[in-house]
């Protein structure tokens, strides 16, 4: 540092290499043919529809050692346009030619102008200008209006409240967003980037497992000017990816940008189900949801859905990939409406014990995951049995750790076979039992579990009697009454049915007394809170219908409900059905029973 510090005072005389220069504020990416063509740049900046010239310039003259004249106090006067542009600060010496960038107001390069004073060169290609980057004009800001029900007081709801998300445009005159950006709508808008008016939209359908909705918008104008995303393959680990939206509630654009650090079989939080996701190291934040991610040639790769939030990690992103999204959309082509993902409907155990491969009469050259459960619902109940290895799914071989190969060098779970097909699709089974290898074509469909993770939408059901509260248990539910930290603070005997059991039947529910209505006919019962009903007068209960049913047909004295935890609620039939309708008045509930119940 000590042999090149400058004294104070006047510049050395002696001439200094223009590539050690960091007297400019642009430099220029095109390749220009003349190396010994020294430019000046005028950047254009547009700004609300107003042009501001801010001189720059980029030097291309490698060769020249003439240094650029600076003195002190104002330029030499001179009437040669071209010295008085390179007498500005920064400005080069004895310019050959202009050239004239426009830069939009997201400093997006739309166009090179070159006045020349010689004979007009070949202009560069637009590659070598700038990067390609994405139409950001398909981009659009969602609002909505939600009004989530009340599962405290199901007849009822909540206070409405309103969002900001982000969605684009596709074909087909549709949008595409985030599940949970319109779930329980009851208005959604959108808006174009640039644009003051709000479209009323129209939510086509919703993706509860992949987080994906589609809308459309019937004003013809709102389409006028946009051309539609078009979608990319899936991107490589180290891919660089841009994501694009509306984040913390802002009207302007913001763009993030990051690379693939990780693709893997991720869990959906909305969906309570695990697809491929794609974990990038951009920041996504509130707002983002429903956004596009671009790859750097422009197409979308992926749609913004979620991040982690944790103390120990910063900027994880998490990108739902084409692959997810072009399922949900041939799916509602195909049928109309989304059916959902199918799953095999299984419970797997690894096969990486030798002990354990020994007994299940596996060789050296099998591998497989051996089936702890099946689902009693599922159609491969029927065929599948406990302990049976399953091989290979679709023809392809399946790991000892549950994983098939995916791409190069990289390893995925085999789910990622079983949600590549659709509703309704048959796959080839391959499984080993008792040393024998067979193979079984399986419908597969969707996941019915006895806690749903959704109610689609629909009000909650519930049914009243004597001042008792009956209703289903769904994630929502259990939400609703123990916030997000349900899995910790709920009771036990719920959270070992909603993680471990399964339905026996299609329309199985979990029935549950949430809450008492004190009123005289009840006294002794006011602590019950939450216990699931396991029959009624000696009938086991399958679903909240029936036991409305039962209830209301009942000839018998008495009511009698055996509750979880050996409780039993003995009711007067008469004494009850009379105290029902005073509770009904008392408390403004319309009806003893939800709508769905009734027919």
């Amino acid at each position: 540092m000590g042999e090149n510090k400058r004294k104070r005072g006047r510049k050395p005389k002696t001439p200094v290499s223009d590539t050690n220069t960091m007297d400019f504020q642009y430099t220029s990416t095109s390749t220009i043919a003349n190396p010994t063509v020294t430019t000046t740049t005028t950047t254009a900046t547009t700004i609300a529809n107003d042009v501001v010239s801010v001189p720059t310039t980029g030097t291309s003259d490698l060769n020249n050692t003439t240094p650029s004249r600076r003195g002190r106090g104002r330029p030499r006067k001179t009437e040669n346009p071209m010295e008085i542009e390179a007498q500005r600060p920064g400005g080069a010496a004895s310019p050959k030619r202009r050239s004239t960038r426009n830069i939009d107001q997201n400093g997006d390069a739309v166009g090179l102008i070159a006045v020349h004073s010689e004979p007009p060169l070949m202009p560069p290609k637009w590659e070598s200008v700038v990067r390609v980057v994405p139409s950001m004009d398909a981009v659009v800001k969602v609002f909505c209006v939600h009004t989530e029900p009340n599962f405290s007081l199901p007849w009822q709801r909540k206070r409405q409240y309103s969002s900001s998300s982000s969605g684009f445009i596709i074909g087909g005159r549709r949008v595409l967003t985030n599940a949970h950006s319109v779930e329980h709508h009851t208005q959604v808008k959108l808006k174009k980037r640039g644009s003051d008016t709000k479209y009323l939209a129209t939510v086509l359908a919703i993706g509860t497992e992949c987080d994906i909705a589609m809308l459309t918008v019937s004003d013809d104008e709102f389409w006028e000017g946009v051309s539609p995303v078009e979608f990319g393959n899936l991107p490589a680990l180290q891919d660089a990816v841009t994501v694009v939206g509306y984040p913390i509630g802002g009207d302007t654009i913001s763009v993030t940008s990051g690379v693939v650090s990780r693709m893997e079989i991720l869990s959906y939080v909305h969906g309570s189900t695990e697809l491929l996701g794609l974990q990038i190291d951009a920041a996504i934040n509130s707002g983002n949801s429903g956004g596009p991610a671009f790859s750097d040639k422009g197409k979308c790769v992926g749609i913004a859905f979620q991040s982690l939030k944790h103390e120990d990690v910063e900027n994880i992103g998490y990108v739902i990939p084409t692959p997810v999204i072009m399922h949900f959309i041939q799916d509602y082509e195909k049928n109309g409406a989304y059916t959902g993902f199918p799953v095999l409907g299984v419970e797997w155990q690894k096969m990486e014990n030798p002990d354990l491969r020994l007994l299940m009469g596996m060789g050296p050259d099998k591998k497989g995951v051996r089936i702890r459960r099946i689902e009693p619902t599922a159609p491969e109940s029927n065929v599948l049995r406990p302990s049976d290895v399953i091989l290979s799914f679709d023809g392809v071989k399946i790991a000892n750790d549950g994983t098939v190969p995916f791409r190069h060098g990289e390893r995925i779970g085999f789910s990622y076979l079983v949600s590549q097909k659709y509703t309704g699709d048959t796959a080839l089974v391959e499984v080993l039992r008792k040393s024998e290898i067979l193979e079984y074509n399986i419908k597969l469909a969707t996941h019915k579990r006895l806690i749903p993770a959704h109610i689609k939408g629909k009000p909650p059901s519930y049914y009243i009697i004597a001042g008792f509260l009956f209703t289903t248990v769904s994630v929502p539910y259990l939400r609703s009454e123990y916030g997000k930290e349900y899995e910790f603070d709920a009771p036990v005997k719920l959270l070992d049915k909603h993680l471990h059991a399964m339905a026996q039947s299609i329309d199985e529910q979990l029935v549950v007394v949430s809450q008492v209505l004190v009123a005289d006919i009840n006294i002794g019962y006011e602590d019950i809170v939450n216990t699931q009903v396991l029959a009624f007068n000696g009938k086991p209960v399958k679903n909240l219908k029936s036991l409305a049913t039962m209830v209301e047909s009942c000839d018998e004295e008495y009511l009698k409900f055996d509750l979880e935890y050996e409780q039993i609620v003995v009711l007067k039939t008469e004494t009850a059905r009379a105290a029902t309708l005073d509770i009904l008045a008392t408390h403004c509930i319309p009806s003893a029973m939800s709508d769905d119940l009734k027919t």
